[in-house]
């Protein structure tokens, strides 16, 4: 059996079919259609659909989101607002501060995925870490405050996993150990 599981939207992409219609929903069944006799199709209902309470928009007096982020070692604090799309970190532009291309492929993750792009400013201090702790930080923050702007974007930049604060930070030194899990050179003789 195979491991490579597909839907058959997926299948239908494969063999330039059109996707097949989906199902209508049958939850709901009204037991009054089978009490008139008649020989139509019994009437199904679709449920209403749960829907989550939206948070409220949280923002300052000068209309900007706050939010903290927080990778590693290094916490960032970021301000957003609706504007051209310009990152300033530090007082620096991102293509000077972060210089490697993944680390602004990094911070700029929320907005693809709310599809966002270049609707905000974004001015953050960053302190802490390392390069790459602080781009994290940074993105964890921007996702937090851009949902804080548009509550609505919650969903999609959580399924994306950008809410979580990620809990992976350096092991201690262990005594009796070289590092965390390395031991000194073992010599047999």
């Amino acid at each position: 059996m195979s491991d490579n599981r597909q839907s058959l939207s997926d299948l239908a992409a494969l063999t330039n079919a059109p996707a097949p219609a989906a199902a209508p929903v049958t939850d709901t069944y009204s037991a009054t259609d089978d009490a008139q006799g008649t020989d139509e199709a019994p009437a199904y209902e679709a449920p209403p659909l749960p829907t989550m309470p939206l948070r409220e928009q949280e923002i300052d007096a000068q209309g900007r989101a706050y939010a903290t982020g927080r990778r590693k070692d290094a916490v960032a604090r970021v301000w957003l607002k609706p504007g051209s799309g310009k990152i300033t970190i530090n007082g620096r532009d991102q293509e000077v501060y972060f210089a490697r291309p993944t680390l602004r492929l990094v911070i700029n993750q929320p907005f693809g995925v709310a599809d966002r792009a270049g609707q905000y400013d974004i001015v953050c201090t960053v302190k802490g870490g390392g390069l790459s702790g602080q781009a994290g930080a940074v993105k964890h923050g921007i996702s937090q405050a851009l949902t804080r702007y548009e509550p609505v974007l919650r969903a999609p930049v959580k399924a994306a996993g950008f809410l979580t604060r990620d809990p992976r930070a350096v092991e201690r030194k262990k005594y009796g150990k070289a590092k965390a899990r390395r031991s000194f050179q073992f010599s047999k003789r």
